[in-house]
């Protein structure tokens, strides 16, 4: 059987009156009205009680106590004992331990622990101004739920969002649909993240971004700690960089804002726009570092690059925006238009007033090789250091210093091998054009001949030192990639499309949300 519902009962009044003239069916109660029902207690100056409806009309300073919890003012509040529900209107304020909300009507339903209103409301909690049109407050889970605009004011930033809840103990906040983050420091957009107000902590999945004035960071799912200016991103991660037109790639990475670096992995790539083309650099592991005009690109283990006309492989790079220098260290090759490069050390020279690529240096045990464009043999040159000069791109003028060795197959204009000249001498010079040998200038000769290529026996046709690594050679730019991180890559995005079926459901709330008040008491 239901329990039939509990009457309200008057504590207290000054003055008790029937009045069937003014209110009929009521008992007029005035001055120091005090009532109770069910462990609410409801003070004000006037009150009309309907004793069978078990209602009440009440005016001048109306208060309504649950326990230490809720606190309702107001000019004006009704409370019906039945359904035990109360409406409280004029200069309504709802007060909890936590927060204050500031509206003109206040419901509140005591069934189902919830007030709720649909007037132009204000709600302070700590360093936050919560405004919106219309908001729900869960009075046991202490959470403030907006399906309508609403705006979180703080000294550092404001949110925006259609459908937010906020916990008013804890400060989390919980964003669903297009919401934005501003503030000095940056421009966040997500329409699905967790934001700690207090910690100043978040985490962002669906479409969401880090604008700051010079980059954008994108990812599957962003991490950002204000206090430290930090962002991690994971899956899908995007970063570009607007003032040097370059865009950094992959499925993990690091930003330290104040620190000017970011360290990216899983796929990195960073692009990089010289000349009206893109530069394209992989590495298991990228760091970028410093700011604007000092910049430098660290690109390590298996580093592989590519350029519509050049490409190639080593250990790692360093490349310095300031003196536009980029370091190939440790087993260099470098192919740059049907020329193959190794040495020691190679370092690529750029200018940064005209933005191209200027010359090259490679330093111990140099090596030019490129095929003959007829036959099967190898045109070569081998010296200790080079020195080149590049022209639209590609090699023009290059200087081979100390101990030079050449083989080369030459051709007249209709392409037929007059003979192959083999030399030594201290120093060469060659001059490119269209990717062929236009001249070539020996300096201190020391020995050497242009042989008939029956004189020129097949063995001798060879410099020490030549290996042809042709097959090697990358050609576009997803040649970059080693094929264990392209399988890891398809693995990532399947998992994209399953994440992605997922996007239209609200973020799970976290258990430190749901126990912070246990966590607070264990202090």
């Amino acid at each position: 059987m239901a329990q039939a519902p509990k009457k309200i009962i008057v504590e207290n009044s000054d003055f008790a009156d029937v009045n069937q003239l003014e209110v009929p069916d009521a008992l007029l109660l005035i001055g120091n009205v005090r009532v109770n029902h069910d462990g609410v207690v409801m003070t004000c100056n006037k009150a009309y009680y309907f004793q069978k409806e078990n209602y009440i009309k009440a005016f001048g300073n109306v208060q309504m106590v649950q326990g230490d919890t809720l606190f309702l003012n107001s000019k004006y509040a009704e409370y019906n004992g039945n359904v035990k529900k109360a409406y409280a209107s004029g200069d309504a304020v709802m007060s909890s331990p936590d927060a204050t909300l500031v509206t003109e009507i206040i419901n509140f339903d005591r069934n189902v622990q919830e007030v709720f209103y649909d007037t132009p409301g204000t709600i302070t909690n700590k360093d936050n101004t919560l405004k919106s049109n219309a908001g729900r407050y869960f009075v046991n889970q202490k959470k403030f739920q907006f399906l309508t605009a609403v705006t979180i004011t703080n000294p550092t930033y404001v949110i925006k969002s259609n459908h937010l809840d906020y916990f008013s103990n804890s400060g989390h906040s919980y964003l669903f649909g297009p919401s934005t983050i501003t503030s000095k420091a940056n421009y966040i957009y997500t329409e699905k993240g967790f934001y700690d107000t207090k910690k100043n902590l978040a985490h962002f999945l669906n479409k969401s971004y880090i604008r700051y004035d010079d980059r954008v960071i994108k990812g599957d799912s962003l991490y950002y700690d204000r206090n430290q200016e930090f962002a991690s991103a994971t899956r899908n991660v995007k970063i570009t960089d607007s003032i040097n037109r370059g865009i950094v790639k992959g499925h993990y990475a690091e930003v330290y804002k104040k620190l000017d670096s970011m360290y990216v992995t899983k796929r990195a790539l960073a692009v990089n726009f010289v000349e009206n083309d893109s530069v394209y650099i992989h590495g298991k592991k990228l760091m970028v570092t410093g700011k604007e005009g000092n910049r430098i690109i660290r690109a390590f283990n298996n580093v592989r690059f590519f350029k519509t006309d050049m490409s190639g492989k080593c250990d790692s790079i360093h490349s310095s925006s300031k003196n536009a220098l980029t370091k190939m260290i440790g087993s260099p090759i470098l192919w740059n238009a049907e020329n193959q490069i190794t040495g020691d050390v190679m370092h690529l020279i750029g200018n940064n007033t005209t933005q191209k690529l200027d010359s090259l240096k490679v330093l111990e045990n140099t090596f030019i090789v490129s095929k003959d464009t007829i036959g099967t043999g190898y045109n070569q040159v081998k010296g200790q250091n080079l020195y080149g000069k590049f022209q639209d791109g590609k090699l023009h003028d290059v200087d081979i210093v100390k101990n030079a060795e050449v083989i080369y197959y030459m051709r007249n204009e209709a392409q037929e091998l007059i003979g192959i000249n083999k030399n030594v001498s201290s120093k060469i010079n060659l001059v490119l054009e269209k990717n062929e040998i236009e001249t070539i200038t020996f300096f201190q000769q020391v020995d050497g001949d242009i042989f008939p290529e029956k004189d020129l026996p097949e063995n001798a046709r060879k410099l020490r030192g030549l290996v042809w690594r042709g097959d090697e050679r990358i050609k576009s730019k997803d040649d970059i990639f080693p094929p264990e991180e392209n399988e890891d890559n398809d693995k990532i995005a399947k998992a994209t499309q399953s994440s992605k079926a997922k996007g239209d459901i609200p973020m799970k709330i976290r258990k430190e949300t749901l126990n912070y008040d246990k966590k607070k008491g264990k202090k």
